[in-house]
């Protein structure tokens, strides 16, 4: 029996101690029980094994460090995960409390279970057991675990960029990403970046009284449909000047690789998407759509008068929040003066329309190739025991193209979350026979590099 196997149930029962933490980064209220959650990662680190485990503080929840670098003229590795959650509502539509873990079917449901706290115990665990069996380990290893990945993660991009040195690392391994389907050995080469902002509409100084101005007063709530509407097609075409000029297209070998992918589209979106049909440009496949095209959503409109009863009035000013997710090689800076000059250029007649972008990211896009990501395909596929799929993931994770950036490293994204864990909804679980080949396949993956 090896160390994994035989720790396995201390290894739950920790993972159930970190997540009674309800660490809630967008929560004021919740800075003690972040700063508990940073104190228990650092003692985790320091009871596998590592060395100079501890906080860094600064500007907003501190980082955890620590590193093992006893292997000269082998690879370092940097590790990343982020011990925040999101908050838990609705609460009543959790069938057991969200910060009490409970274990249903081979599931472990709590707050954080897959994202990120499962995932970042794995990394810390499969180096536990090597150092804690051998003494040491066949590479180097740095971990760096942050506190605001759910807030816009806004200390550890600093540090990123103001520390290089103390992260010097060949690749990184972000364990934060899912599996195409359970028990299929996945690797995630590429994000979507992010462009997320507000779309605000002004007309007259003042709201006015529909009977009196009605037919000759602009109204901001309209005009902003109609940008909207103009921004993007009723088939899910962007109608931005120049928005897709730079979008690099999958190439033929990755676009066969996604139509051999177990997929039921009927079961996706029935099951996973819940809805009567899907959307989008009809030119462009489900795939790519989702991994390999850019978006433009509305996520929120406020103006006006929305409470109970009637109020007739023109409201004086409207606002949207939008994103607009972007795939490699668009650029954030250039996608929102694109973003701005065509919302000027179908803004209707008596009203202003400005766009304000609050965060952005840029899009990664790792080569297959490579040897940290072939070393990972090994590795999982030897713990799996199926051959690793290469996908691609709608979502962002902005520190991928800080790492990039700042360290000149690629990004492992070797995660082990279910595409049913409901991440950042209610009823999180992570599948427990999951998390434990992960933290098997984590070491395995270590090995693979060091031999």
């Amino acid at each position: 029996m090896t160390y994994y196997e035989e720790n396995r149930d201390r290894f739950l029962e920790g993972l159930k101690t970190f997540l009674r933490i309800p660490s809630i980064s967008t929560d004021p209220e919740r800075k003690d029980d972040i700063r508990r959650a940073a104190e228990f990662v650092a003692g985790e680190l320091r009871e596998a094994g590592l060395d100079h485990a501890g906080l860094i503080e600064g500007q907003g929840h501190p980082l955890v460090y620590g590193d093992w670098l006893g292997a000269p003229g082998k690879p370092t590795i940097l590790f990343y995960g982020h011990y925040d959650v999101q908050p838990p509502d609705p609460l009543e539509e959790w069938k057991s409390p969200p910060f009490e873990p409970t274990i249903r079917d081979n599931n472990l449901y709590a707050r954080g279970a897959s994202d990120d706290k499962g995932q970042t115990y794995i990394l810390i665990k499969a180096v536990e057991g090597l150092l804690k069996t051998r003494g040491r380990l066949p590479v180097n290893v740095r971990f760096l675990i942050e506190g605001e990945e759910e807030v816009g993660g806004e200390h550890v991009e600093a540090y990123v960029a103001s520390k290089p040195a103390n992260l010097k690392a060949d690749a990184a391994v972000v364990c934060d990403t899912e599996m195409f389907a359970p028990d299929l050995p996945t690797l995630c080469v590429g994000l979507r970046g992010i462009v997320y902002g507000e779309l605000r509409v002004e007309g007259a100084d003042h709201d006015l009284h529909s009977g009196v101005y009605g037919g000759v007063a602009p109204n901001p709530i309209q005009a902003i449909a109609e940008i909207l509407c103009a921004l993007k097609d009723r088939d899910g075409r962007i109608q931005i000047p120049g928005f897709t000029d730079r979008v690099i297209p999958p190439s033929e070998k990755e676009s066969a690789a996604w139509a051999r992918l177990p997929f039921d589209e009927r079961e996706y979106r029935e099951k996973e998407i819940g809805a009567s049909d899907l959307v989008g440009d009809p030119s462009h496949t489900l795939f790519e759509r989702v991994w390999a095209r850019p978006t433009l959503e509305v996520h929120g409109i406020r103006g006006g008068f929305v409470g109970e009863g009637a109020k007739t009035v023109i409201p004086a000013r409207a606002l949207a929040k939008l994103s607009m997710r972007l795939v490699a090689d668009q650029r954030p800076e250039e996608a929102i003066e694109q973003l701005k000059a065509a919302v000027a250029r179908v803004c209707p007649r008596g009203v202003k329309a400005e766009f304000k972008s609050i965060h952005g990211a840029a899009p990664s896009l790792v080569d297959p190739e490579n040897p940290f990501i072939r070393a990972a395909a090994a590795a999982l596929a030897k713990v799996f025991g199926r051959e690793t799929v290469y996908i691609r993931s709608g979502g962002s994770i902005p520190i991928v193209g800080s790492f990039d950036r700042h360290l000149g490293i690629p990004s492992v994204l070797m995660g082990f979350g279910l595409p049913d864990d409901n991440l950042h909804a209610p009823n999180e679980k992570f599948h427990l026979p999951t998390f434990f080949r992960g933290i098997e396949a984590v070491a395995r993956y270590l090995d693979v590099l060091g031999g």
